[in-house]
């Protein structure tokens, strides 16, 4: 694979040039940064591919809303096609489709009640129009990491601690999004899929080689149960031992996979696309002919948001609900710093 990728290495320093020079002119303000008169929380990462950004923006607005804050989600909705305004959710009313918000917006604003969210690459614009509509106390940026035009009050970096950094090389050789020299610029770290305390020292120390003030945390996904199409709900037991098809659509399928067999399923077929797939009709009749023989079909609630506009109601489907847990109780507290 590296011999392979070998070829995409000069293609790397052009694009590790404009990344650097784009950080140097938002640092030494040469490119403007807008503020937002309300504390800004950005969630993001410095890799390419899924690192739990969306379990983690519901979990910070889900524990900030019990503590009494109300904060909206402002994301730029990738791969969406809106049509009408940014506001995919007031907070009580959906009014963009899983096509026009994209996938992961969507499953915010059905997951979120009460937390408004938004679309656009204006996030200033947006953020203006979240506090002048809504009565919120801050604003959470989805995949905000790069998105240097709008201040953030506390930069949130995740890692997946599966895979690290890659190599490491900049895209297109590699994973990375920015140099990780840029890890300065994070508020601290967020390490992603940790089974235990101690299992990832090797990353955890180059992290404190890079950034020693950056405190370091941990997380890990929990599933709770399944969910329908028509929002029926099941038990994690009730799904023990059962065949099931695996259907995903992400970028990381091995770590859904596994979580199916840690709920106790028993996997005896795979069905793999791409990250952020449009599925097709063609793909649901492939789908219900590898399901035959599988009591189920189980797919990731992103996915189920992408096949909701196909008539489905046939299909044995239902999505894993998984929440992400963070080891540390003094994880909220350094959040709630900046409110």
């Amino acid at each position: 694979m590296k011999i392979l990728l070998s070829p995409l290495y000069p293609l790397s320093i052009p694009y590790g040039c404009a990344v650097r020079l784009r950080s140097a002119s938002y640092s030494n303000h040469l490119f403007k940064t807008n503020r937002l008169p309300c504390p800004v929380v950005s969630v993001g990462n410095i890799t390419v591919g899924g690192t739990g950004k969306t379990p983690l923006v519901i979990a910070l607005a889900t524990g900030l809303k019990e503590r009494g804050i109300p904060v909206a989600i402002l994301s730029r909705g990738y791969k969406g096609e809106r049509t009408s305004g940014p506001v995919v959710s007031d907070g009580k009313t959906i009014y963009l489709s899983p096509e026009e918000a994209g996938d992961e917006p969507y499953l915010m604003a059905e997951r979120l009640r009460g937390i408004p969210v938004l679309i656009g690459k204006d996030r200033f614009t947006n953020g203006r129009i979240a506090l002048q509509r809504y009565g919120i106390r801050g604003v959470l940026l989805d995949d905000g990491f790069q998105h240097l035009q709008l201040h953030r009050d506390l930069n949130i970096l995740l890692i997946d601690s599966t895979i690290g950094f890659g190599d490491p090389y900049l895209l297109p050789r590699g994973m990375l999004r920015e140099p990780l020299t840029h890890l300065r610029r994070a508020d601290l770290f967020l390490l992603t899929k940790v089974e235990g305390p101690g299992t990832c020292r090797p990353l955890e120390n180059l992290l404190r080689k890079i950034h020693p003030e950056a405190p370091v945390f941990h997380s890990h996904y929990e599933a709770s149960g399944l969910i329908g199409p028509n929002g029926e709900w099941e038990d994690l037991t009730s799904f023990n031992e059962k065949r099931v098809l695996a259907l995903s659509g992400i970028a990381n399928p091995s770590s859904f996979l596994s979580l199916l067999k840690k709920c106790g399923m028993k996997v005896i077929k795979e069905a793999v696309f791409p990250d952020h797939h449009r599925y097709t009709k063609e793909d649901l009749v492939s789908i219900e002919k590898n399901g035959k023989g599988a009591d189920w079909v189980v797919t990731t609630e992103k996915d189920l948001v992408r096949l909701a506009h196909f008539e489905i109601s046939r299909l044995p489907i239902r999505a894993l609900r998984i929440d992400m847990k963070i080891w540390e109780e003094t994880f909220f507290q350094e959040v709630m710093r900046v409110f």
